[in-house]
């Protein structure tokens, strides 16, 4: 049995030293994707890194101060970027041995924790040079309120052609498949991680041209802002799995001010899963549920007749055991 060294100077940089492999290192890097979300705009917190700055996540090595790796990510991010964070959840460990983290010079094997935080926006501070982006320039192919689209089409052209150039006939027909799944007609809005897996195997973004040493096309309006490292990829993720827990879980509010409307809330909940609801059968909903109630206010900043204002039912979280926004948009349908 292969026995691991853990001294505190390794530990530290967030390093742990293998006996059998001295001078090669695994290190351990703590990332958070911090989303907030304007009434239009799902937005997550990067940091611009570098002369010619690469977008990337708030991240950093865990060190033997950290109580715990979840304490080492709030220092992090509030070190970086003066952001206190509240709702966080573990959102994956990314390990794939090829991979390489910013900043790392070693060589070793770098495993990333990330996390998804939740916040209502403020204004960057911190030591590095953060700001608040719109996640759709990183994936402009995955927001449907306006229609299809116009990234899907060079995106489907790419695809087509990668899935031909397999060896195999076996090879093509499982490209095929993939990507039928991943951009069908029906459009799962929770398949982000998967349609930007494809993009990569393909080639079709920068961060894929990177690792293969070759040069980067720009990414642009089609195939989206590329970020340092594999932190797209742990965006996806995230993106992903916020779509998924909305419709069964009401962390949408932890976006939301403590009084708003119900079309601020729908106008929320589109951003955030790329799609225009029914806005009668969004409220039936909302209101059949139980998650709000009104606070007694008005709102006449709506240019039209006055609307109320709600707040967040915390009742129900004790009253059902998945008060969530299972929702259909138009014709597509939101949630299986």
């Amino acid at each position: 049995m292969e026995r691991v060294l853990r001294d505190a100077g390794a530990l530290s940089t967030g390093a742990i030293v293998s006996e059998s492999h001295r001078g090669a290192s695994l290190s351990i890097g703590l990332s958070a994707v911090i989303i907030a979300a304007t009434i239009d705009e799902p937005r997550v917190l990067t940091l611009r890194l570098g002369r010619e700055p690469i977008e990337a996540l708030p991240s950093g090595p865990l060190e033997i101060e950290h109580r715990t790796l979840e304490a080492g990510l709030r220092a992090w991010v509030e070190r970086q970027t003066g952001q206190k964070l509240g709702y966080v959840e573990q959102l994956y460990t990314f390990g794939d041995r090829d991979r390489v983290e910013t900043g790392e010079t070693q060589p070793g094997r770098a495993l990333t924790v990330a996390y998804l935080a939740l916040v209502r926006e403020a204004r960057p501070g911190g030591a590095a040079d953060a700001v608040w982006q719109n996640w759709y320039r990183f994936f402009p192919w995955e927001d449907w309120r306006s229609g299809r689209p116009a990234a899907l089409e060079p995106i489907e052209e790419g695809l087509s052609r990668w899935s031909a150039q397999a060896s195999t006939e076996a090879g093509r027909r499982l490209r095929k498949e993939r990507v039928g799944l991943a951009l069908s007609a029906s459009w799962n809005d929770e398949l982000v991680l998967e349609r930007y897996e494809l993009l990569y195997e393909a080639g079709l973004i920068d961060e894929r041209r990177r690792d293969l040493g070759c040069p980067a096309s720009g990414g642009g309006p089609t195939f989206g802002v590329s970020m340092a490292a594999d932190h797209r990829r742990i965006l996806a993720t995230a993106i992903g799995r916020l779509r998924g827990k909305i419709k069964y879980r009401p962390v949408v509010f932890e976006l939301m001010p403590p009084a708003f409307t119900l079309l601020q809330l729908q106008r929320t909940v589109e951003a955030l899963s790329g799609v225009r609801l029914h806005k009668q059968n969004f409220r039936r909903l909302v209101e059949q549920q139980g998650l709000v109630e009104e606070t007694g206010g008005i709102s006449a900043a709506t240019g039209g007749r006055p609307a109320r204002f709600v707040r967040f039912r915390r009742e129900v979280l004790l009253e059902r055991p998945a008060p969530g926004l299972r929702l259909r948009a138009g014709r597509r349908l939101l949630s299986p």
